[in-house]
């Protein structure tokens, strides 16, 4: 096994920034006290809190006041979900697309033991959202929209701004699962109004079990925990050292966003064109849409990914079969197979996500190794 390391697996999780890193460790050793306690170290907790905040919007294009700390896009994502259903009790019916995350799919497949309908809207083979199936899906009865803003799996955008338009004028609100796509592409809730949008910190160089749930301004979401804290909309006492660190990460990506595109798109771009072009028969699920800069789902034909990823990991290469949550190996992925993959080619796909720490050096790792492993297969099963 190679000690040099490829990490290509970024929409699983990134590497938490040393910046971020050295601000969460800084924070648990002097800014260790309670944000709701009045005397000094209490205070600065509270100071470092506000702070933070205030980068996140930013990020977003959002006010401070409008962010809630979570634990995660889970939770984020339940909260919306739930939230909607509770403040239009009359209404039962939930629009979502077949692409979504499990942290959704999950939870409305739930829902629905509960009486609640749900619909799910087609993708084309490119993975791109039906518009007119989304207008066609609202009804009297809709409670909420909810769709994702870039997918997990193939880093296919779906057109928010479009599909926000659509919900609103139909008077339905309207929930986003940004998780995929905030610090990859520009988001401005100022000119794009949803009214509730989900990302997570260990998605954009921050740690993990830190979350957000943007609810915009006038809307009042019911809280999953209750409690005074986060304006009574999440109870329990805030994880001030996450949230220091989810702040700083927020600032970079923030800092960074134009040259993310450019630069790690660039490497996408070399790492797609040459492993199609030295492995026969391989294609990129999604080519043909709009995508995140950093994701490259790729079919190698019938090879299966599993042994793939396994001697991969082998010569020191992280990547993965796709969502990190459902990445088994024994199962096709949903996303795939409702872009109109079979089995067959959903269960032969390898996911490559790259992040800002990327190199040209991992990216020709990959390029060398690669083609020689799916040729020993292929020739194995000949």
């Amino acid at each position: 096994m190679s000690d040099a390391i490829v990490y290509l697996d970024n929409n699983a999780t990134t590497v938490v920034a040393p910046e971020s890193a050295e601000a969460m460790a800084r924070c648990l050793r002097e800014t260790y006290g309670n944000p709701s306690s009045k005397h000094r170290i209490g205070e600065s907790a509270k100071v470092e809190t506000i702070a933070a905040r205030a980068k996140v919007a930013a990020l977003l294009g959002a006010a401070p006041q409008e962010i809630v700390f979570t634990s995660g896009g889970t939770e984020s994502n339940h909260q919306a979900i739930l939230g909607a259903l509770a403040l239009a009790p009359e209404r039962w019916h939930m629009v979502t697309s077949q692409v979504e995350h499990p942290s959704t799919l999950g939870l409305l497949r739930h829902l629905e033991t509960q009486g609640v309908r749900v619909s799910y809207l087609p993708v084309d083979r490119h993975g791109r959202l039906d518009l007119g199936a989304l207008e066609c899906a609202i009804t009297e009865d809709t409670a909420l929209v909810s769709l994702m803003w870039a997918n997990n799996e193939t880093g296919v955008l779906f057109p928010i701004e479009d599909a926000v338009a659509i919900a609103q004028a139909k008077g339905v609100l309207f929930h986003t699962d940004a998780v995929q796509a905030v610090g990859k592409t520009p988001i401005d809730l100022n000119k794009i109004p949803v009214d509730f949008l989900s990302f997570s910190g260990h998605k954009i160089h921050g740690p993990k079990g830190i979350g957000v749930l943007f609810v915009r301004k006038g809307r009042k979401l019911p809280p999953l925990l209750f409690g005074h804290q986060e304006r009574a909309r999440r109870g329990s006492t805030e994880n001030v050292p996450g949230i220091v660190a989810l702040g700083v990460a927020a600032e970079l990506a923030g800092a960074g966003l134009a040259g993310f595109e450019t630069r790690v798109g660039a490497l996408r771009d070399r790492l797609e064109n040459e492993l199609m072009a030295r492995i026969p028969g391989a294609y990129v699920n999604g080519a043909g849409a709009e995508r995140v800069a950093n994701t490259v789902s790729l079919c190698l034909g019938t090879i299966e990914a599993e042994p793939i990823l396994d001697k991969l990991n082998r010569a020191g290469i992280c990547a993965s079969a796709g969502a990190a949550c459902t990445a088994s190996g024994t199962e096709p992925s949903h996303v795939l197979t409702a872009m109109g993959r079979s089995a067959e080619a959903a269960l032969a796909t390898i996911r490559f996500s790259l992040s800002r720490y990327t190199t040209e050096e991992d990216v020709d790792r990959v390029i060398e190794v690669l083609p020689g492993i799916v040729r020993m297969f292929e020739a194995e099963a000949a």
